[in-house]
């Protein structure tokens, strides 16, 4: 909680009763709560409402809920805590892995729920990811999914935009095919590196990026991606007067 409003905690739930036990929990504590009650309406509540923490159930009736936490991590790093009957070892470690900093079984003390919270709050005042992305003249707003370059607007897909995104929030950091293989698309497609090759390619000239002289995507032949950081930037034209990293060609766009 601040100074100045409450937090906001989106509920992700499709128990009517466990939601209302929720709403009178966190209001009586000081939060105000936003609720869904079906997967992907949480996910937009999510990228809409800008919350300060996200509460899922895992057995929603359109969504696994660690699918739900796979989705909104792909662009958001909002503190998401799983609440759910489910309590064997396997669900538990899978909704981590899945992006999940918290996991509690019902049925829970109230009590224990809200010091996890107030402990998930102050992780989000400090390491919260910037909605608006701002690198040279691109710009990313990441909750209304919208990229402009200058005054110009790109026109992106859905999948190119997940790409742009993971890699922009983690520029200056080599993201391996994998792991971008395994957050944008999911676990089944991590070895389906075209799916990849065609994404970069379509965002290079959708962005005036030449692969060979790179403003903002940088090629790690056969390990994977860069977004260009703010050193890389300012050192852009230097970096044109070497030779072009040996990326195989057209074959990584």
């Amino acid at each position: 909680m601040t100074d100045t409003a409450p937090a906001r905690i989106l509920v992700i739930e499709d128990e009517t009763p466990i939601r209302r036990f929720l709403r009178v929990v966190l209001e009586g504590a000081g939060y105000t709560m936003a609720e869904a009650a079906r997967g992907r309406e949480g996910i937009e509540a999510a990228a809409t409402g800008a919350p300060s923490v996200v509460l899922v159930d895992l057995g929603l009736p359109d969504l696994d809920g660690k699918d739900v936490v796979a989705a909104i991590r792909e662009w958001s790093s909002v503190p998401i805590m799983v609440v759910s009957v489910r309590s064997d070892e396997g669900e538990i470690i899978a909704a981590l892995d899945a992006g999940a900093d918290d996991y509690v079984t019902k049925p829970f003390a109230s009590g224990e729920l809200l010091a996890r919270l107030r402990a998930l709050a102050r992780r989000r005042a400090t390491d919260d990811v910037a909605p608006v992305i701002t690198v040279d003249d691109l710009t990313v707003d990441v909750a209304a999914r919208m990229v402009t370059l200058g005054e110009t607007p790109v026109r992106l897909t859905r999948k190119e935009f997940d790409v742009l995104t993971l890699l922009i929030q983690n520029a200056g950091r080599l993201l391996t095919h994998e792991q971008l293989l395994r957050t944008v698309w999911g676990q089944t497609h991590q070895n389906d590196s075209h799916y990849l090759r065609v994404a970069i390619g379509h965002l290079r000239e959708k962005l005036g990026d030449n692969a060979n002289a790179p403003r903002f995507i940088f090629t790690e032949p056969g390990i994977g991606y860069r977004f260009a950081s703010a050193t890389q930037q300012g050192a852009r034209l230097g970096a044109q007067s070497r030779p072009p990293d040996d990326e195989g060609g057209a074959s990584d766009d």
